[in-house]
C-alpha cells in the first residue's frame, strides 16, 4: 500500500454503503418475511449470483441462503489463488514488488480457503454454541480483511501491473460475496449469542509442576525447565496449571538445543490441539538477527525469554527497500494460540524507511505478556483474529498499532516517539472495512506517555490517539492514563472527511492531562460512551477471553 502517512485512495474501494448492526434478534427474526433475503445484504446482485438458478428467495431460509453465499465464496477464493499461481510463474516478468505482493496474496488466499472451509462446515446446523459463533464470526471478518490486504499490497508496490493483469477487479467483486456471507451469517446465528457474561477476577501465570514435564526431557533441560518456572512464571494460589508437552533451549553460545530460534521452530510439531499442551521455546538471553514466521500449521506455541531488552528479536525490512507492509515483519505470527513472554521484538530500520513492521499477529487467540515491541512506523500489526497483550511497551510514530484484529491491550505503556520532521504521531489505524466485523482495538488501563527522545524535543509534535485507516475505523480507550503530549483534539483525521461519519472512536474514564475531552473532535463517529457500552470492549466480551486465556496462565481482567 502506498505510505500511510501520505494520502491512501484503496480506502474508499469497498464497504461504501453504511449498514446498522444486525446482531439484534429483531432483525434477524424478522428476514425472512422481507421480499428477499438478498435485498437486505450489502450487495444484493452479488448475494443472488450465489444461488442456485431461479432460486426462491421471497420466503427463503437465512440459514441456506448463507451457506450458498459460503459455498460460492469459496470456489471464487479458489479460482483466485490460482490466477495468482498464474502470474507467479518463471515465465511472468514481474518487478520485485510485484513477486513480493504476489506472495502475500497467495499466503492470504489459502488462509482465506481455510476459513472458508471451517465455516461451510459450522453453518451446516442452526444451533451453534456461542464461542463457535463468534469464531465463525472472526473467521468471516478475517477474509475480508485477508482480501483488502493483498489488494493494499498490490496497490503498494505493483499498481500498474495489478490492474494490467486483473488482479485487482476479481478481488474486489470476490470482497463483495465475502462480505454479504459475512451479513447473511450474523443475521441467522448472531441473535443466538449468549448475553450472560463472568468478570473473572485477574489470572496469574502458574508455575510448573514436575507432573507436567514430559518424561523424555533430559535432567539438564529439566532443571532449566524448572528455573523458568522459578523466575519468569510466579505462582498464585488457585492458579490454573499450565499445559506443556515439551521443551527446547536457544541459545547463541551453542549451551542450548539450537543456536537460532528458526531451528527450533523447525522441530515443533504440526497442527497442534489445546488438548496437547503448549510446545516451549526458551530463548536465552541475547540479540537474534532472524526473520521469523510462525505458520498456519505451528499452533499452541509458547515462546519465553528473559526479559525485554534482554532476549531482542530483531530485523530491518521496509517498504523503502521494496517489501510489503505485510511482508516486512521481523516476526509474524499466523499460527493459533501463540503465547509470547518476556521478548523484545524490533525494528530497526528507522522513520526514515516508513513502514517497518516489528511484530505482525494473525495468529487467533494470541497472547502476548511482558514483551516490547519497538519500530516507527507501523511498528505493531495487529493484522486479523483475536488477540490479547498485558503488560507489554509499544514504541512508534506513525500508525504505530494498526490493523483489523479483535485486539484488547490492558496494563501496557504506549510511547509515542519524535518523528520525521512534518510528521505527526497516531497512535493507532484500525482497519475495520465492514460493519459486521467483529474487529477493532481496545485500549484499556494503559499509560500513554512520551518516549524519552519525544519528551527532550521541542514540543512541536503532534500526538493524537488515532486516525481511520479504512471506512469502519473502531477504536475504544478505556480507563488509560493519558499525558499531556495527546492534542486536546484527540482524534486526526486520515483524509478530508473520510470515515468520520462511519467510523467508531470511543473514550471512558481516562485521567492525565491528555484525556480531557472538552476540546475533541465533533465528528459523528466519536463517542463519549457508558460504561455498559465499554464491556462490550473488554476481554470477556470482546474476545471471549474467558474460553482460552486461563490456559495461557497470562493475567487478565474480564471486564472493566
Amino acid at each position: 500500500m502506498a505510505s500511510k502517512f501520505s494520502s491512501k485512495n484503496s480506502q474508499a474501494l469497498f464497504f461504501v454503503i453504511a449498514l446498522s448492526f444486525v446482531f439484534s434478534s429483531s432483525v434477524a427474526d424478522n428476514v425472512s418475511s422481507s421480499n428477499s433475503i438478498c435485498d437486505s445484504t450489502p450487495y444484493p446482485s452479488s448475494c443472488i449470483s450465489s444461488l442456485p438458478t431461479n432460486y426462491n428467495t421471497t420466503n427463503a431460509n437465512v440459514y441456506k441462503v448463507c451457506q450458498f453465499s459460503i459455498r460460492k465464496s469459496m470456489s471464487n477464493a479458489r479460482k483466485f489463488k490460482l490466477l495468482i499461481e498464474k502470474y507467479q510463474k518463471p515465465s511472468s516478468a514481474l518487478t520485485p514488488g510485484a513477486i513480493r505482493a504476489l506472495e502475500d496474496c497467495h499466503l492470504l488466499a489459502d488462509l482465506n480457503m481455510d476459513f472458508l472451509t471451517s465455516s461451510l462446515q459450522s453453518v451446516s446446523t442452526k444451533d451453534l454454541s456461542s464461542s463457535r459463533i463468534e469464531e465463525v464470526q472472526t473467521l468471516l471478518s478475517s477474509i475480508l480483511t485477508n482480501t483488502q490486504t493483498c489488494l493494499d499490497g498490490l496497490q503498494e508496490t505493483a499498481s500498474t501491473w495489478s490492474q494490467k493483469n486483473g488482479i485487482s477487479t476479481p478481488l474486489a467483486n470476490d470482497n463483495k460475496l465475502f462480505s454479504d456471507s459475512l451479513s447473511l451469517f450474523n443475521k441467522g446465528w448472531g441473535h443466538n449469542m449468549n448475553e450472560g457474561t463472568s468478570y473473572p477476577s485477574k489470572k496469574r501465570l502458574s508455575g510448573f509442576k514436575n507432573s507436567q514435564l514430559p518424561s523424555k526431557m533430559s535432567s539438564k533441560d529439566r532443571a532449566v525447565f524448572e528455573r523458568i518456572g522459578r523466575k519468569l512464571l510466579q505462582t498464585d494460589d488457585g492458579a490454573d496449571e499450565i499445559p506443556i508437552s515439551d521443551l527446547v533451549i536457544v541459545n547463541k553460545d551453542g549451551s542450548g538445543n539450537f543456536t537460532t530460534i528458526n531451528q527450533a521452530l523447525a522441530i515443533a510439531p504440526n497442527n497442534s490441539l489445546a488438548s496437547d499442551g503448549y510446545f516451549l521455546v526458551y530463548v536465552v538471553a541475547g540479540v537474534y538477527e532472524e526473520y521469523i514466521t510462525i505458520p498456519k500449521n505451528k499452533k499452541y506455541l509458547m515462546m519465553i525469554g528473559d526479559g525485554i531488552n534482554q532476549t531482542v528479536i530483531t530485523g530491518n525490512h521496509n517498504v523503502v527497500d521494496g517489501w510489503t507492509t505485510f511482508n516486512s515483519p521481523t516476526f509474524a505470527v499466523v499460527g493459533q494460540g501463540f503465547v509470547g513472554v518476556n521478548i523484545t521484538f524490533r525494528n530497526t530500520a528507522g522513520g526514515i524507511k516508513h513502514q517497518a513492521v516489528a511484530l505482525r499477529n494473525g495468529a487467533d487467540q494470541s497472547t502476548f505478556y511482558s514483551c516490547s515491541f519497538e519500530g516507527y512506523q507501523d511498528t505493531l500489526y495487529v493484522h486479523s483474529q483475536r488477540q490479547y497483550y498485558t503488560e507489554c511497551d509499544i514504541y512508534g510514530t506513525v500508525d504505530f498499532i494498526f490493523g483489523n484484529a479483535a485486539a484488547v491491550f490492558q496494563n501496557c505503556n504506549i510511547y509515542p516517539r519524535l518523528p520525521l520532521a512534518n510528521q505527526f504521531n497516531a497512535i493507532t489505524a484500525q482497519g475495520r472495512i465492514d460493519p459486521n466485523q467483529n474487529t477493532g482495538i481496545s485500549i484499556q488501563n494503559c499509560n500513554i506517555k512520551a518516549a524519552a527522545d519525544l519528551a527532550s524535543s521541542d514540543g512541536t509534535t503532534q500526538t493524537y490517539l488515532g486516525r481511520p485507516w479504512k471506512q469502519y475505523s473502531r477504536t475504544i480507550y478505556i480507563q488509560s492514563f493519558m499525558d499531556s503530549l495527546i492534542n486536546p483534539a484527540g482524534w486526526r483525521e486520515w483524509s478530508g472527511d473520510f470515515a468520520l461519519s462511519t467510523l467508531y472512536y470511543a473514550e471512558l474514564g481516562n485521567t492525565g492531562p491528555g484525556s480531557v475531552t472538552k476540546e475533541r473532535v465533533t465528528w459523528p463517529g466519536f463517542h463519549k460512551i457508558s460504561g455498559k457500552e465499554a464491556a462490550n470492549f473488554t476481554v470477556s466480551k470482546f474476545l471471549l477471553g474467558d474460553d482460552w486465556l486461563p490456559q495461557t496462565g497470562v493475567p487478565y481482567s474480564g471486564g472493566l
